[in-house]
């Protein structure tokens, strides 16, 4: 979990040893044994908490899309579009015809 491996693990046992001593020892071991089990615990229910989250963001906005797409016949594709509408088409302005004068060049 931390990469320590077998020679630090018996190293920081011996150290224990003798720094608690034999008969504490035990009650040490059981105490961060717990404390490690209900860390592992609390953070996996963070993890769980948060994946929920996600989940429920990822269902409003399908929910939304849906919503849309049958309200207004808008697809998520279409829903880009709607964003930003485009100007219509100016089919029936007329170009300035030319007046004569000095459109041309004189020579």
């Amino acid at each position: 979990m931390f990469g320590i491996g077998m020679p630090e693990a018996i190293l920081i046992g011996i150290v224990a040893l003798l720094v608690v001593g034999p008969k504490k020892l035990p009650e040490l071991a059981r105490t961060l044994g717990k404390g490690l089990n209900e860390f592992r615990r609390t953070a996996s229910d963070v993890t769980d908490g948060l994946k929920d989250t996600i989940k429920a963001d990822d269902i409003k906005k399908d929910v939304e899309s849906v919503k849309n797409s049958l309200l207004y016949g808008q697809g998520p594709e279409d829903e880009a579009d709607a964003a930003a509408p485009e100007p219509p088409a100016n089919e029936d302005k007329k170009t300035p015809a030319s007046t004569g004068r000095g459109d041309a060049p004189q020579g």
